[in-house]
């Protein structure tokens, strides 16, 4: 028998251990029904289902849910399209999907089935910082097909993404320090050149220094 501040109680009937819950609202739960004897557990079992049903919830919100994005290519695809194409793989990638990377073949294209192995090679090749190949380019049928997942993990990503958000905020805190700072200057000039200011009267006394006549000097 354990209590509700979580202290061993020991054994006790049963009519015993629901009369001490009883005697406190609240509720006996047998929580290791196949130890012998049962534990059992004086709680609040309506509060505990409540915190168990918050806690699935607040895993759920930091799961990621993998999904598989099919991207489609074409055999005569041109270099701007497969810019555009490459750019969405990327996009998936980053944002912690698969990549189904697929080109399919009509009619006489099916002759031309290397021209298709040649563009998902050079695919592959060209994300490769981001990803990781799970199925090199496969033909089925009329299909040609290659998978790629991303690199890194999602916490990985996370983390990266911090950082890049700290290091921004910093750099537009200082931006604005600076702007600050030459918004005093235009306000306050005088604070710009403090060191000319001082060198001014210096200057001009040694000038007067140099013009007056030294003493036994002819005129």
């Amino acid at each position: 028998m354990i209590g509700d501040e979580g202290e061993q109680i020991g054994v006790m009937p049963p009519f015993e251990a629901l009369r001490l819950a009883r005697s406190k609202n609240l509720d006996l739960v047998e929580i290791s029904p196949t130890a012998q004897p049962p534990v059992c557990r004086i709680m609040d079992y309506g509060k505990y289902l409540y915190q168990q049903e918050k806690k699935e919830r607040e895993a759920k919100k930091h799961q990621k849910t993998i999904t598989v994005k099919e991207v489609k290519f074409r055999i005569n695809v041109d270099d701007h399209d497969y810019e555009t194409k490459k750019n969405h793989v990327l996009r998936f990638l980053d944002e912690g999907d698969k990549v189904k990377a697929t080109i399919f073949f009509r009619g006489r294209e099916m002759t031309r089935t290397g021209l298709g192995r040649t563009i998902l090679e050079r695919l592959i090749k060209d994300v490769e910082p981001q990803s990781i190949v799970e199925f090199r380019p496969r033909q089925e049928g009329n299909t040609l097909h290659a998978i790629l997942a991303p690199k890194k993990s999602a916490a990985e990503r996370e983390k990266e993404r911090e950082k890049e958000a700290k290091a921004k905020a910093k750099a537009e805190r200082q931006e604005k320090m600076l702007q600050e700072k030459m918004a005093q200057a235009k306000l306050n000039p005088e604070k710009l050149a403090p060191e000319k200011k001082d060198e001014e009267p210096a200057q001009a006394a040694a000038a007067a220094s140099a013009e007056a006549p030294t003493p036994g000097s002819q005129v």
